[in-house]
């Protein structure tokens, strides 16, 4: 019977295929046998049968994120884009883990591939209901490197080192994928390609990636993932990459894609395809812009919401207008379709992992798993004997502003409960603490009326007034998230004051939205009053033009938007010190527990970056003042980015960092203290003591400014890498063996915990400015009192490359190589050496078209578009820039400089010997050429002295480019 059914089902998808060709109409169900719907087929030919039998137009449909249904195929809608960074977010409770900082610093990718695996279940568990916003291509996880601390997202990324990156998105990733590449759980897509690293100005702000950070920094953090097909696809930034806006970056095809076998599935930024008309004006229309973005190698446009129209109509006009051919429509209907295959939506029953239902969403299982990633996570800065908290410490105080509530982020899941803090350490002791949140409670009185602001009552609460009352409608709890910002909690019903574009009410569970408009500043005034002023995001905008101070609008004493001299005058009149209530109630406790820390819509979010690193000056005076009434005070700061931490680091006994780490905080928190959980977070940053340790943001080249542990010079708060445990280890003898190293690790204390070993290498002599250290392996290693276990560090000889910016290939050097292996980037126990046995970097060859982009050092530059389409070039800032091109052969004489050069205004390049300012060996000249895009050829005859083993220096006029160069 088995043969029979076979021979009939083959018989009927030749029936069909017949059909099909003669051009009749199939009636379409789920269940009709086409070739695309037989999972024992490969999938590049279900893929091909699928793809012949759309129409155009059905083909185009498929290039916005939200695809319609094809009901004569039987195929139903698909969308890309459900957000999954740390739980499945935005479709109703979920799972939440940690913050993906928090998971990052576990550095632990067994665990990670652990979370990965229940976020991917989480999004199946919702493929019967299939809500709005759901959809199986999830746009997690983030690898962009987090090179600089104030960055707005931090808190999405995973760390300052590519191989950390790399280890931890890939683990991730598996998760996601369910670890079956032809049959995929989940279709992750890594975001965001490429060097995106600011908030401020994004669409705008063009990253400068020169040819060594580019492929050893930024792609070595994507590269990973995409070569262990633990994702498929990745999603392009909104920021520019050596002026050329990342929608269109020739690098999708060109360098992506032939990281792995497998076709990706590349998505826009959300509105990123429309930014190329405006405001980067790079292209005049959206139709020439969609086309540039296809043939980079986008498939999937993410633009105008639910709306595919504008994309639609564009990839037809562009198809008209020869700026697309129909090759290219394939091309990236089949990079969607490929996924959608191996998603199994073709598969009977939705393939093998078509059966998980909603019973996942929020299981135990999952529960468990989100407080051992919450207590894994926590990283412990300092300890001078006050942890673990012993059986003694049960009459506790929990105080702070973060003490009892748990706050979201912008891609947070729905909290399904809520473990605060206070109530982890309560169920942890089976008694309750004392607590407070240790912000004041104020009343605000207009000098003018005598009247006070007022909020309503009930969850709704209602727009505030300025009345007579002075009961609890009157009174607001100020918290302070440093920067100058507060929000105003209502006493009267516990909820926030936000605008709603209309008026001032207090509804809001915690500050939330895109603009986070519950923010405020109490700007006080010389004579001692304060004016109220609103500070929403919305009010940085470029077309915010309402005025930002709060007054008196109407007969009824409602609140509204008035200008700075009609801005009400306030009295700040205090009615409950925060300071002095917690004070009160630490005293006389066995420990004082301080939680302290962000607000994740303000402390930095998308779209903003911090100024500063430091925490909020209530924040720090509320930990002096606790700890003043009680030494054995705790401080654990919870927040999602390096911080500078004051004098608290220096006067507390014990801080304990966390990430805001979802639903199980407090009892992983508690776990941590009371000695349950022994810590083993460890730092994926470097925590800087000063702001003054950063260059500016804008700057991406970490080898010349020297940032992140590979290159910072200086002294940092807490290094890379770094985190305490309640138990000491010691390490062995460092050995080489085949495929890396080994070390001894044992448990000298008289707790088990784990150990994270750390490999680091260092080139002691090259051509290039290399790393100071650099991280080439790790592994967490559990130890019980006593124990020792021999830890093995993978590492190839070809994990030693870096990019020869001469020959623009990956090269080993010969030479003595640092092997180091510790518990930080500093803290290094065992070290040998390895006397490597590779190439010489060869002086340069310039007789041979160099490009501009290829130099060693510089000075008053940006990296350019050499065109719209592909290239980099080098563009001078300023008159006097210059381009150093070291170790450069000359030979017995060079006669002749030729280069490629662009710009409208008339210019020069100097050849000069040495230095910047040294011998002046010959001057190229150009009129200017028509455009920035058009280049000319400039040449100069070389003195005499053009000969030998030189540095060769190129100076540049302002506005000039230069694409390409020789000297023979």
């Amino acid at each position: 019977m088995k043969g029979k059914r076979r021979r009939h089902r083959t018989t009927l998808v030749v029936a069909f295929a017949l059909i099909a060709a003669l051009g009749a109409t199939i009636p379409a169900t789920a269940e009709t046998p086409y070739p695309f719907r037989d999972p024992s087929l490969p999938v590049s030919q279900r893929v091909d049968d699928l793809l012949g039998r759309l129409t155009l137009d059905e083909k185009i449909s498929l290039l916005h994120q939200y695809e319609p249904a094809i009901p004569r195929l039987g195929i139903q809608s698909f969308r890309t884009g459900t957000e999954a960074l740390h739980g499945v977010a935005w479709l109703g409770k979920t799972t939440v883990f940690p913050q993906a900082i928090g998971l990052a610093s576990t550095w632990d990718p067994t665990l990670m591939q652990q979370v990965g695996s229940a976020v991917g279940d989480e999004a199946r568990g919702f493929q019967q209901q299939r809500p709005d916003g759901w959809g199986l291509n999830l746009w997690a996880p983030v690898v962009n490197l987090l090179r600089d601390p104030r960055w707005g997202r931090n808190e999405e990324g995973y760390s300052e080192d590519p191989e950390l990156t790399g280890a931890l998105s890939t683990a991730y990733g598996l998760g996601l994928t369910g670890g079956d590449p032809n049959h995929l759980k989940t279709a992750p897509t890594l975001k965001h390609y490429l060097a995106y690293n600011n908030e401020v100005d994004r669409a705008t702000t063009s990253s400068d990636l020169r040819p060594r950070v580019e492929k050893e920094y930024d792609e070595a953090a994507f590269k990973p993932a995409i070569a262990a097909d633990a994702a498929t696809g990745v999603m392009t930034s909104y920021n520019l990459v050596n002026g050329r806006p990342a929608t269109v970056n020739p690098d999708l095809d060109d360098v992506v894609a032939k990281w792995t076998d497998q076709r990706l599935l590349n998505v826009t930024d959300a509105f990123a395809p429309g930014n190329l008309v405006t405001p980067q004006q790079y292209y005049p229309t959206i139709t020439e812009g969609d086309a540039a973005a296809l043939k980079a190698g986008v498939d999937s446009f993410t633009d105008n919401s639910a709306d595919p129209a504008p994309t639609t109509t564009a990839i037809n006009s562009a198809l008209q207008q020869g700026l697309l051919k129909v090759s290219d429509i394939d091309k990236a209907v089949t990079d969607i379709l490929s996924v959608r295959v191996r998603l199994g939506e073709f598969d009977p029953g939705g393939g093998k992992f078509g059966s998980i239902d909603a019973s996942v969403i929020n299981s135990p299982a999952h529960q468990k798993l989100a407080r051992k990633a919450a207590a894994e996570g926590a990283v412990l800065l300092k300890n001078n004997g006050a942890l673990p908290l012993g059986s003694s410490a049960k009459n506790v105080a929990v105080v702070g502003p973060l003490a009892d509530t748990l706050y979201t982020d912008w891609y947070s899941g729905t909290l399904p409960y809520a473990v605060t803090p206070a109530k982890g350490i309560a169920s942890k002791l089976g008694t309750g603490v004392a607590t407070s949140e240790g912000v004041d409670r104020i009343a605000l009185r207009d000098t003018a009326t005598g009247k006070y602001v007022t909020a309503g009552t009930g969850d709704a609460g209602a727009p505030l007034t300025e009345t007579t009352n002075t009961d609890t409608t009157a009174q607001f709890d100020t918290f302070d998230w440093g920067s100058g910002i507060v929000t105003l909690r209502s006493a009267a019903n516990g909820r926030y004051v936000g605008y709603n574009w209309s008026n001032f009410v207090n509804d809001q569970t915690q500050p939330n939205g895109w603009y986070v408009q519950q923010q405020f500043k109490l700007e006080q005034q010389d004579d001692g009053t304060y004016l109220l002023k609103y500070a929403g995001y919305e009010t940085s905008e470029s077309w915010w033009s309402s005025p930002v101070y709060l007054g008196p609008t109407d007969a009824n004493g409602t609140l509204g938007l008035v200008t700075k001299d009609q801005a009400a005058h306030y009295t700040k009149d205090v009615v409950r010190s925060g300071v002095a209530d917690a004070v009160a109630a630490v005293k006389g406790k066995d420990t004082a527990v301080v939680v302290i820390g962000s607000m994740p819509s303000i402390n930095g979010r998308e779209a903003h970056d911090r100024t500063d690193m430091a925490l909020a000056p209530s924040q720090e005076a509320l930990v002096k003042a606790v700890h003043q009434a009680n030494p054995k005070t705790v401080v654990v700061v919870e927040n999602s980015y390096p911080t500078t931490l004051g004098a608290v680091q220096k006067e507390v006994p014990a801080v304990l960092w966390t990430s805001h780490a979802g639903q199980e905080t407090g009892n992983a928190l508690a776990d941590v203290l009371y000695g349950g959980v022994n810590p083993s977070g460890r730092l994926t940053q470097t925590w800087y003591r000063s702001d003054a340790d950063l260059p500016p943001i804008l700057d991406y080249d970490i080898i010349k400014s020297d940032r992140t542990y590979q290159y910072f010079q200086g002294t940092p708060l807490y290094p890379f890498g770094y985190g305490l445990s309640y138990t000491t280890f010691r390490y062995g003898t460092l050995k080489p063996v085949a495929g890396g190293y080994e070390v001894a690790v044992t448990n000298t204390g008289k707790r088990a915990g784990d150990e994270v070993v750390q490999l680091y290498t260092h080139q002691r002599t090259s051509r290039d400015k290399e790393p100071l250290k650099q991280l080439k392996a790790f592994q967490r290693v559990s130890l019980k009192p006593g124990e020792t276990k021999t830890v093995h560090l993978k590492i190839q000889r070809k994990d030693l490359a870096h990019w020869d910016v001469t020959r623009s290939k990956w090269t080993v050097e010969s030479g003595t190589y640092d092997v180091m292996a510790g518990a930080s980037s500093t803290d290094i126990r065992a070290r040998t050496t390895w006397q490597v046995h590779g190439e010489t970097i060869p002086p340069r060859d310039l007789s041979r078209t160099t490009r501009a982009e290829n130099f060693d050092d510089y000075s008053g530059i940006h990296l350019v578009d050499e065109s719209k389409a592909s290239g980099t070039a080098v563009g001078a800032a300023a008159d006097g820039a210059w381009l150093k091109f070291a170790d450069s052969q000359l030979g017995t004489k060079a006669t002749k400089f030729t280069a490629r050069v662009a710009g409208t205004a008339a210019g020069t390049i100097e050849v000069r010997l040495g230095s910047p300012t040294g011998r002046l060996v010959g001057t190229a000249h150009t009129d200017g050429t028509a455009s920035s895009y058009d280049y000319e050829t400039a040449t100069a005859d070389l003195s005499g002295a053009a000969k030998g083993r030189s540095d060769v220096y190129l100076v540049l006029s302002d506005g000039l480019r230069l694409s390409t160069f020789s000297i023979h």
